[in-house]
């Protein structure tokens, strides 16, 4: 038989951590678009795929384990704790990626070249599996 009022409890923790999960997803893309240093926002305007696809990785990479945590958390505290862990994890793969590990990375992301989003995107689409995965654990 069809609980209403369990529904409806059970409906509004979904409305809040949808809504936390939303909340925290555009605080990191305001913040990653902030840290580096090309203009998504423009690029993408502009019709540059290499900036869509870069962007894309990096915001499918913070959600994968934004899903892990509200999968694996009790609280909205303990869900805004592990949110923030992940945005500065991928924050820190974008800068050990376009600093160390590809120096050129950002250049050729403003050129539009797709093969240097890819590599991006893999990377911070890699960093966030992991991420999830040890969130379990």
């Amino acid at each position: 038989m069809f609980d209403w009022f369990v529904f409806q409890q059970g409906a509004i923790a979904f409305l809040i951590a949808f809504a936390a999960a939303g909340v925290f997803t555009l605080g990191f893309k305001v913040i990653y678009q902030w840290v580096t240093p090309y203009h998504e926002r423009t690029l993408i305007r502009e019709g540059n795929p290499a900036a869509a696809i870069a962007l894309g990785g990096a915001l499918i990479g913070y959600v994968l384990p934004l899903a892990s945590a509200l999968s694996h958390t009790v609280s909205l505290m303990e869900f805004a704790a592990w949110a923030l862990l992940a945005g500065v994890i991928q924050i820190v793969a974008f800068v050990v990626t376009s600093k160390l590990a590809f120096k050129n990375l950002v250049t050729r992301i403003e050129a539009g070249e797709i093969a240097a989003a890819i590599y991006l995107a893999a990377i911070t689409i890699c960093v966030g599996l992991l991420n999830a995965a040890c969130m379990t654990a």
